[in-house]
């Protein structure tokens, strides 16, 4: 296997194992899979209603990493939850905050300055909501790049790029992964019980005290 796709294959891992172990927090990341295939179909016919689709799909999961994931010491991991979130590659709780900030601030600021050096004054209630769609577009593009560039500044070229390919193909992964997720809650299982014995990170995975 390339290093690329080990590297892959161990961030996916660690995604899954650190910060989806919640089986509510796997199906709303199934529900949000579906819709953000939706968003990319949309993104080239209309971008508008892509960038309000795909921070729909976006609210989603996030909904299920800040209400249904457990945020106490990791048993089956053996690590805290302060040293998931030290280590996380993408966005972690305290850069999520501030891109949820940033996008839920939007839509005031776009109002207060309708302009934004982008846009024709909105004509109507519909074409302001259109053009918050392309600023929620815009900052969801740009918030990946910003985190690209930080991980090419403070790891390197290619560990910046295998996460922006991971992020780009996770609605697909995610589908693979927690379909089954629905029915498992239907039988009452709230925690992933089989993600103890998965591993298919490898070996170099199955080590907890490295950087993810």
């Amino acid at each position: 296997m390339s290093p690329l796709s080990d590297m892959l294959r161990n961030l996916r891992w660690d995604d899954y194992r650190y910060y989806h172990r919640s089986r509510i927090n796997q199906m709303l990341h199934l529900i949000s899979a579906f819709i953000f295939l939706g968003c990319y179909a949309l993104l080239f016919k209309d971008p508008a209603v892509a960038g309000l689709v795909g921070w729909l799909a976006m609210l989603t999961r996030q909904t299920g990493h800040f209400f249904f994931e457990p945020s106490g010491y990791d048993n089956v991991n053996k690590v805290s939850n302060e040293y998931k979130e030290a280590v996380k590659v993408g966005y972690n709780q305290t850069r999520k905050i501030v891109l949820l900030i940033i996008w839920g601030l939007a839509p005031f600021a776009l109002y207060v300055f309708p302009l934004f050096g982008m846009f024709d004054p909105p004509v109507g209630r519909l074409d302001f909501i259109r053009q918050v769609g392309t600023v929620w577009l815009v900052i969801g593009i740009g918030g990946g790049l910003f985190r690209m560039i930080q991980l090419f500044v403070t790891r390197d070229g290619q560990t910046g790029l295998v996460w922006v390919f991971k992020v780009l193909t996770d609605p697909l992964h995610n589908v693979a992964l927690y379909y089954k997720s629905p029915l498992a809650l239907l039988r009452g299982e709230l925690i992933d019980t089989s993600i103890a014995d998965a591993g298919w990170g490898g070996d170099e995975a199955e080590t907890a005290q490295r950087l993810t």
